[in-house]
């Protein structure tokens, strides 16, 4: 069973639904004792970086994510969610985030290398670019998934990125690190390769591949 984890700050209807139409079993919970009976987490996110990492060091979830991470649970962060899997945020400040995967998260830029400007936030569809094999991308393919913000993961270890996207930059879409996933883009409102690539996520909490 994944366990959502409820900060006040995740598109928590939209991911409960994709879930239901997989038919896979969840629940949305805030509290430790509860989240610790799940075989596997999600932590969706929509906002600001500083303010998520408030509420959760507020409230001993970041303390908590850490130390199921580390036991080996499996985790997959969504769009915000993601961001915060990394060291941290220049957003409104330099925020620290949970560490788990190295790297910070910048803004674009929103000018182009020959002084073209372009829209911030990312807004739409664009194309994955497959980076390296994973469980979480077994039969998936290079299409377009849905996207929405204005921050992007900028990180040297290359390793963790599973695959990308083009905005101007290079933007990684999914990373992976051992049982730690996270998506850029929102997987359920991207069709069919994004319900595949929560499904390939629910078959790695439930130990039916390998993570």
């Amino acid at each position: 069973m994944i366990g959502i984890i409820d900060y006040g700050m995740g598109n928590l209807y939209s991911v409960s639904k994709a879930l239901e139409r997989l038919n896979y079993e969840y629940f949305i919970s805030d509290n430790f004792e509860k989240l610790k009976e799940s075989k596997g987490l999600i932590l969706p996110g929509v906002g600001s970086f500083k303010d998520a990492m408030h509420i959760l060091h507020e409230t001993g979830l970041a303390d908590f994510i850490r130390t199921a991470v580390k036991e080996g649970k499996p985790l997959l962060g969504i769009c915000l969610g993601m961001q915060l899997l990394f060291e941290e945020s220049e957003e409104n400040g330099l925020t620290k985030g949970l560490g788990l995967l190295k790297g910070r998260v910048v803004r674009f830029p929103g000018v182009t290398s020959s002084g073209e400007t372009y829209k911030v936030p990312h807004m739409g569809w664009n194309r994955l670019i497959f980076r390296q094999s994973s469980p979480l991308l077994k039969n998936v393919e290079e299409g377009h998934v849905y996207f929405v913000h204005s921050y992007y993961v900028n990180t040297d270890d290359q390793e963790v990125v599973l695959a990308s996207s083009s905005y101007d930059v290079d933007v990684p879409a999914v990373v992976g690190k051992g049982q730690v996933f996270g998506t850029q883009f929102h997987p359920e409102k991207s069709s069919d390769i994004g319900m595949n690539i929560l499904r390939n996520y629910a078959n790695i909490v439930e130990g039916t591949v390998n993570g």
